[in-house]
Formats: C-alpha cells, structure tokens, sequence
C-alpha cells in the first residue's frame, strides 16, 4: 500500500493579509485610543484602513467587498422583515435582562447619529471586509468565519447579548453575503441598536 503524497504547505498571502490586519485593528481597539471619540477611533480602524487595504495593498475594487447596494429589492425585503422579527423579541430580552437595561440606559443622548457612525464601519469591517475577502477562498463558509471574531468583539457586553452574537454575526453575514451588500445587515443592527437603547432608556 502506498503512503499519499505530502499535501505541499502554501501560504494564500491574501487570507493571511487579511486574518492579520484584522486581528490586529481589534486589539488596537481594545487596547488604544487614537482620538477622544470612539466613533472616530472605529471609523478609522474598521472602515478606512481596511478600505485602504483593499485598495492597495489587496489591489480589488471595493465593490467586491460589499460597497455596494448589491442586490437592492432582496435587500429591502429582508431588512424590512428582519425588522418587524426583531422589535418583539428585543422588547422581551431587554425587559426582562437587568444587565441589558444597565448597560444600555445610559446611552440615549446622541440617538440615532451616533449609533448610525458607529456601526457604519464596525459593518462593513465583519460583513464587507471579512466576510467577502474571506469567500474569494472559502465560499459560503466564511459566513461562520466571520462571526467568531464578530463574537469575541463582543466580550464584556451583557452575557445575553453575547451569546446570541455567534448566531446573529452568522444571520448578518448570510444576509450580505445573499444581497452582496455589507448596507442591509448595517440598517437592522443600527435597528436593533437603536432599539435596544430606547428601550432600556425607557425602563430607566
């Protein structure tokens, strides 16, 4: 009986480019301040350098990265139902979570720009970024690639909302990845955000 043939090892130094860089802007969100806002801070590190990546280091056209309206009338659908789904359940979780109304009650001032900003690059670096430069290689698969980080990002919120972060990360990218487009999964978490505040700031 013959022994296989060794598998050769290679590198894809786009996959590797891109598992680097991202890991490496979290921790520096994490563990640095480069402004005195932190939806300035995020907005330079999840939007315009991996956008720069892509740009120039990468050399691909954002466009494949879901900046873009992708396929609009899927898009629409499914943030508009996504929407109607969630608004229920965001009501029960958070009227009955102590840790999420005291998390959130705090963070109405400033509804709904500073949110809008916020999300704006923390979307399109897991479901723009991660989520497309991933499935050059992996398909659909890198669905799940992207919602692990996604997860782990959300270490020290309330242990409800963190848990549920694996599925969620997992229903966002499935929805950029069906519309081409990081834009719809951007609107419901700007949503449920939104949402999510008002109503432990109501509770209050």
């Amino acid at each position: 009986m013959t022994k296989p043939a060794a598998e050769k090892f290679t590198i894809d130094w786009r996959i590797s480019t891109i598992t680097i860089s991202s890991t490496i802007l979290l921790m520096i969100d994490y563990y640095f301040k480069l402004t005195h806002w932190k939806v300035v801070d995020r907005t330079i590190l999840y939007l315009l350098i991996p956008l720069l990546i892509i740009i120039f280091i990468l050399h691909e056209n954002i466009k494949d990265y879901g900046v873009t309206l992708g396929n609009l009338k899927k898009g629409l659908l499914i943030t508009f139902v996504a929407m109607v789904i969630m608004l229920p359940i965001l009501w029960l979780v958070v009227t009955n979570n102590p840790d999420m109304q005291t998390y959130y009650k705090d963070q109405l001032k400033g509804l709904p720009w500073n949110t809008m900003a916020d999300l704006f690059g923390w979307e399109f670096f897991f479901r723009g970024f991660l989520l497309f430069g991933y499935a050059k290689k992996f398909g659909s698969d890198a669905i799940w690639l992207q919602a692990v980080p996604f997860a782990l990002a959300h270490l020290g919120k309330p242990w409800v909302e963190t848990l549920s972060t694996i599925f969620g990360g997992y229903a966002f990218g499935w929805i950029a990845y069906r519309t081409r487009s990081f834009v719809y999964p951007y609107l419901i978490h700007w949503f449920i955000a939104l949402v999510t505040i008002i109503i432990a700031a109501f509770l209050r």
